[in-house]
């Protein structure tokens, strides 16, 4: 989750639990047993008159573990013994009651009859355990190699010197890429050939969200310095680059998972126009503003900030002229409805609401409970719907008619973050911490992933994605905690065919 502050370990904190490396430790297992068997004669004792090169430490540390394992063991073998003295009882009870045993032994027909039940349920278990994942294997198989053909890498955009939280494609011409960073900085870019085009410096903390206006060349970005800003930009489209040519021999092999931390690919921020003031500063909340959006028609906008609560502002006056409270922990994400007067805000307390300004007169707001964890973003769809993501691994849509349960589940192996939904095709494509990013339809059918290897995808976990449907071919883009924004080209009517 996007923090406040200005430094690069600042704004890590919120997720750094999710990035933490684990330590590899060889640990051996400590007996519980209070026994203590007597050794008779130290080992110490034994291997005093033997000649050993090894450093007087590192051999009592052996000694030691050697004796730890050796009690290990032993404790087995009791377990042993006492375990047979319990099947010889059975063996005499049943004998007693004039039950026959096969073979003349009673202990190994009692534990014939035994094994070959357990053997049967074994079989079982194996059988069904088998099919199961061989179907999981192939299916998975299937989905990566079809995602090769499906999903493919349009562009890298590099140039930011932090994790990138938030990304969008402007509404009007041109239609270029935005991008918001814990570097303080909001940057644009060409779509086409990844150049940086401007570069916007006007806070003071971390940029946590980038919307762009509906009709007109504005941008509201959110902040850490507890602000949002509106602020104009002006910016011309590169011409289109020749493709490269792939024979002459280049430096480019390089895995972009081996560059230095200072190293930036390209034109870096400062080569750019940069533009330093904001046309509006929106600043009535008390704490880290972590995301922005529009409504409707451009004339309102709506803050969610870790203060709790959600601001509603006129753009022309940048007055606050609602303040939506309700929610019991810090909000996470807000998203207002194409086409209609209402927003959705999510929240750390494991609810979304829906707030409805259709009403001048009415403000009505309605609770959604259906996570058991923070819920990372909840957007609308062109249609009657909304879907929530949340740290609890699953995504849920919702029908906006009838709230009271979700229409379709989606089960994930990881935290979800800022989700978005195809206008066009209603595919929704989930970013995860654990760097994958996965596109499902509605009805929670899985399509594809999209390929990831360490010389393409993410290095890091995938923190949004956003979709742009202007032109004839479908973009998907993503950024991420390894400091890159990445489009790729989604091949729609081959995705839905696979279907």
């Amino acid at each position: 989750m996007p923090v406040e502050g200005g430094s690069s370990s600042g704004s890590v904190a919120a997720r750094h639990p999710k990035q933490k490396r684990k330590a590899h430790s060889l640990s051996i297992r400590r007996t519980n047993s209070t026994e203590d068997r007597p050794l008779g004669i130290h080992r110490g004792d034994m291997l005093e008159g033997q000649d050993s090169k090894l450093p007087p430490a590192l051999r009592n540390n052996l000694l030691d573990l050697f004796s730890q394992i050796e009690r290990e063991f032993e404790n087995l073998y009791i377990e042993n013994i006492e375990l047979r003295r319990e099947i010889d009882s059975l063996n005499e009870r049943l004998t007693g009651d004039g039950q026959t045993i096969e073979g003349g032994d009673p202990t190994k027909g009692a534990l014939k009859t035994k094994a070959s039940h357990s053997t049967s349920q074994l079989s079982q278990k194996l059988k069904t355990t088998y099919k199961a994942s061989t179907s999981k294997i192939v299916s998975s198989f299937k989905a990566t190699t079809g995602s090769r053909a499906l999903c493919q890498l349009l562009k890298e955009y590099v140039g930011h010197r932090d994790g990138i939280w938030d990304l969008s494609v402007t509404r009007t011409q041109p239609v270029v890429l935005g991008t918001a960073s814990a570097d303080h900085s909001a940057l644009l870019w060409s779509i086409e050939t990844g150049k940086c085009l401007l570069r916007y410096a006007g806070h003071a903390g971390s940029v946590n969200s980038i919307k762009f206006h509906p009709t007109e060349q504005m941008a509201l970005t959110a902040s850490g310095d507890q602000t949002a800003h509106i602020w104009r930009y002006m910016v011309q489209l590169p011409a289109p680059q020749p493709p490269p040519d792939v024979s002459a021999p280049c430096d480019d092999d390089q895995d972009s998972s081996d560059r230095e931390e200072g190293e930036v690919d390209g034109e870096g921020p400062c080569e750019v126009p940069t533009v330093r003031v904001a046309t509006a500063t929106l600043k009535s909340h008390q704490g880290v503003v972590i995301a922005a959006d529009w409504l409707v028609g451009g004339r309102q906008v709506v803050t969610a900030s870790w203060d709790r609560a959600a601001n509603l502002y006129e753009v022309e006056t940048s007055e606050l002229v609602h303040t939506l409270t309700g929610h019991d922990q810090e909000l996470t994400h807000c998203c207002t409805h194409p086409t209609q007067r209402l927003v959705v805000t999510s929240s750390r307390d494991t609810t979304f609401r829906l707030w409805d300004f259709r009403d001048p007169s009415i403000h009505s707001v309605n609770v959604f409970q259906g996570h058991t964890d923070t819920v990372t973003s909840a957007v609308f769809t062109v249609g009657d719907n909304v879907v929530s993501g949340s740290d609890d691994r699953t995504v849920k849509v919702w029908d906006l008619k009838n709230m009271r349960s979700p229409i379709a589940t989606i089960r994930t192996d990881s935290a979800v973050n800022r989700i978005s939904v195809s206008a066009n095709q209603r595919i929704i494509a989930l970013p995860h911490d654990n760097r994958q990013v996965r596109l499902f339809d509605m009805s929670g059918v899985r399509l594809a992933r999209l390929p990831r290897s360490n010389r393409m995808g993410h290095r890091r976990m995938v923190c949004c994605t956003a979709w742009n449907e202007e032109n004839q071919s479908c973009n998907l883009f993503t950024c991420g905690f390894d400091r890159q924004a990445i489009g790729w080209n989604i091949n729609i009517p081959a995705l839905l065919q696979e279907k």
